[in-house]
């Protein structure tokens, strides 16, 4: 495995979560009362850019906050996790995005998305190098995302979340593709693609080459927290253990261990060990060394 840890850029959402945490999740038109009401930094994008940097990659992010006290909050956020913010762009008129978050006694939870400047920004003017880790999710335009694809000149991620329909030339651009198992089944068209990450949650995650099953990893046990940022942590470990050299069925093995110690955090963007460590933690479970 190389010592030096590639770049990942980050092109994605930026949002304030606003999270209430109560007993359990209310049904349609039901009120319930008693919950616990937090802030904090969010949005898929830089929660993956902040767990690539606590995990020692050298992360830059590429997305919009608006020009308000929330996106200032939020660059601070970034900035001190690590993160390179000069590709943040401030938006005047446009408010930074914002998700509303009900999250029940076992972690489970329910997310409406505002998006705001999430949806009003371009790459324009935004270059990436050849050995650049180009790292996207689908809060954003995909028009944006798209856009990403074609810039992109080295290795290549959608974490294909929220699913959607998505177009030929993403998916053959795409050296990886990372979603839970429910988007796996939700976008049909992932069974064609090249290399596709698929994660069950307590079942552990699996790879599958052009539909077709080539490695898995168990979960760990762990006490869940907070699901939310969980699946983001895992994408990063991921992205980073891959383009570290390892092979598939380690690589999902020390994401899954991120994953986990990112359910067991109540934050969107769970303080982590440096990627080296959970590296160690998983050899010495397996019992082969890497």
């Amino acid at each position: 495995m190389s010592t030096q840890l590639p770049a990942v850029t980050v092109v994605g959402s930026i949002n304030l979560d606003i999270i209430a945490t109560t007993d359990r999740l209310p049904t349609a038109g039901e009120t319930i009362g008693g919950g616990v009401l937090s802030q904090q930094p969010g949005g898929k994008g830089a929660n993956q850019a902040v767990a690539a940097a606590r995990l020692d990659g050298s992360a830059r992010m590429i997305g919009a906050v608006g020009d308000d006290a929330q996106g200032r909050l939020m660059l601070e956020a970034l900035s001190s996790a690590g993160v390179d913010t000069s590709g943040v762009a401030v938006l005047d008129g446009d408010a930074t995005g914002t998700a509303l978050i009900v999250v029940d006694r076992d972690g489970e939870n329910q997310i409406v998305v505002c998006p705001g400047a999430n949806a009003a920004f371009s790459l324009e003017g935004v270059s990436f190098g050849p050995d650049e880790t180009v790292l996207c999710q689908l809060e954003v335009g995909l028009d944006v995302v798209l856009e990403a694809a074609r810039k992109a000149q080295g290795f290549f991620v959608l974490n294909a979340a929220p699913a959607m329909d998505l177009p030929a030339e993403l998916l053959e651009r795409c050296n990886l593709v990372i979603v839970n198992e429910t988007e796996y089944e939700l976008i049909p068209a992932l069974a064609e693609a090249k290399l596709v990450a698929v994660t069950y949650g307590k079942d552990g995650s699996a790879m599958f080459e052009h539909g077709r099953k080539v490695a898995e990893a168990p979960a760990a046990a762990v006490t869940v927290a907070n699901t939310i940022g969980a699946g983001d942590a895992f994408c990063a470990a991921l992205v980073l253990a891959l383009r570290s050299g390892l092979d598939y069925t380690s690589a999902l093995a020390v994401a899954n261990a991120v994953g986990a110690d990112a359910v067991g955090d109540p934050s969107s963007q769970p303080n982590l060990a440096q990627l080296g460590s959970y590296v160690e933690r998983t050899a010495a479970a397996s019992g082969v060394p890497w």
